[in-house]
């Protein structure tokens, strides 16, 4: 069970040794503070002081670990656990001037047309505001659409992002809530799905589940489509699981295959689409969620 922890947390073993003693001993001082303060009052119905209880156990817990973590020099462990249970718990949003934020990573691998309609519609929005651009490849235009609008860059790695921590540590500094795949071209890892449930979004140059997985990505996906003689194509919206384009469909949006199409001519129709709807969706989900 340890090896487990110690695999789960990427900590050493003495690390964990630390950790572990930050949990019990962060623990014991909550278990504390909360008995002192209930004392104070006179509370004999034993279901109003044990539900008082849990209350102030909830919402002090965070704060006698995080006390507890500095002096054990691991409170940088405990502020991106405390984040993670956040995120998971889809309450990673932060306040500004009373304003509440919400930060998105744009991930891109071309051009990055979608990438800078995202840039343009949040540039100045009160709600939602693009922190990064990250692209596995240093080339990439959207790197440039990105410093065209001041926005902080990331560039990765396959043996990190697949092998290793996934730039979840980076993703959390620049205090990221959703990450939004505009032509991004890698299979993302499992430990990014877990950390941003129903917050990844994706959009797909077909109508899903036609024309999905591995290898279905730009002009492939347009050369399937007019081969198999469809008369209709369009673009899928849809939140990111641990399969290639099989997450929840949020939206999908239409247009026809003529019969004189080919791979490039579909491809700008389906651009045109793409341009017209993608940012618009992603404000929608995430107004939604955070009830604005």
């Amino acid at each position: 069970m340890l090896h487990r922890l110690q695999k789960k947390w990427k900590v050493s073993g003495w690390q964990l040794v630390l950790v572990l003693g930050t949990f019990a001993l962060g623990g014991s001082l909550c278990g504390f503070i909360t008995r002192e303060l209930l004392r104070q009052f006179t509370i004999e119905n034993d279901f109003i002081f044990g539900t008082l209880y849990f209350l102030c156990l909830t919402i002090l817990w965070p704060f006698s670990v995080l006390l507890i973590s500095i002096p054990l020099g691991q409170y940088r462990f405990f502020s991106n656990y405390l984040k993670r249970i956040r995120n998971r718990l889809g309450m990673s949003i932060k306040q500004d001037k009373g304003q509440t934020i919400v930060t998105v990573a744009i991930f891109a691998s071309g051009s990055g047309s979608n990438a800078r309609k995202i840039m343009e519609r949040f540039q100045k929005h009160p709600l939602i505001k693009v922190g990064l651009l990250v692209s596995n490849k240093p080339g990439a235009g959207a790197l440039h659409h990105a410093a065209d609008f001041g926005i902080s860059t990331l560039i990765i790695e396959k043996e990190q992002f697949f092998r290793g921590d996934a730039y979840l540590p980076e993703l959390e500094a620049a205090g990221i809530d959703y990450i939004i795949l505009a032509g991004f071209l890698w299979k993302i890892p499992s430990a990014l799905v877990t950390a941003y449930p129903h917050r990844m979004i994706n959009i797909h140059p077909a109508l899903l589940p036609k024309y999905g997985g591995k290898g279905m990505y730009g002009k492939f996906v347009h050369k399937a489509v007019i081969a198999a003689g469809d008369k209709e194509s369009g673009i899928t919206i849809h939140f990111v699981d641990e399969q290639y384009d099989h997450g929840a469909t949020i939206f999908q949006a239409k247009c026809p295959v003529h019969e004189t199409d080919t791979p490039d001519s579909l491809a700008e129709r389906i651009h045109q689409l793409e341009h017209a709807h993608f940012a618009s969706v992603i404000e929608k989900v995430i107004t939604e969620a955070v009830g604005q």
